[in-house]
């Protein structure tokens, strides 16, 4: 929860409440972790179970049975989770096997990679303009830059695009697209 707060001015709420923390937390966590089988999860029932008895400590009948107050809640919080998993599962079953996903297209491959190697901002100015379609203006805009700005980033990374796509498939000078097969 929280390291014990010394200074002057701290309420009997807070001391009340940081007592019966200290005195019980790993008492709580023993006894959740028993019934969850889950240590992790038994720690985390625990803490979000003393987080709502911090909200509501004023309401808590400290006479009666506070830890009881936690167990049940935090009981209640893994109860609830293991619905969410359970309900999430069927789901999932439900489903079926994810797709089969072809791979990338090597042109694709070779395109994010050249952008990869460029300066971030030329980067961001390419991929905005050319492939969101972004006007020059849209650009500086979005990037917060000067529009003199945009249009160096667009020209030294086309520049370096056009370099690292070389003596490849995607190379701007040939028309080596139309060689590639099309399956």
């Amino acid at each position: 929860m929280r390291p014990p707060d010394k200074s002057p001015g701290r309420g009997v709420a807070e001391e009340s409440f940081d007592a019966f923390y200290a005195a019980s937390v790993g008492r709580l966590i023993g006894q959740l972790y028993a019934m969850t089988g889950d240590l992790a999860e038994a720690q985390d029932v625990v803490q979000e179970a003393f987080v709502r008895a911090w909200e509501r400590w004023a309401a808590i009948d400290l006479d009666g049975a506070p830890e009881a107050w936690i167990r049940t809640v935090a009981w209640r919080l893994a109860v609830s989770r293991w619905r969410r998993v359970r309900t999430a599962l069927a789901f999932a079953r439900r489903q079926g096997p994810p797709a089969t996903v072809p791979p990338p297209d090597p042109q694709h491959v070779l395109l994010v990679e050249a952008l990869r190697r460029i300066p971030e901002a030329q980067r961001r100015a390419v991929v905005l303009h050319h492939l969101c379609d972004l006007s020059v203006e849209q650009v500086a805009a979005e990037t917060e830059c000067p529009v003199g700005t945009v249009k160096s980033q667009l020209s030294r990374g086309r520049t370096a695009l056009a370099r690292l796509l070389a003596d490849t498939e995607l190379d701007p000078r040939t028309d080596r697209r139309s060689e590639v097969r099309h399956d």
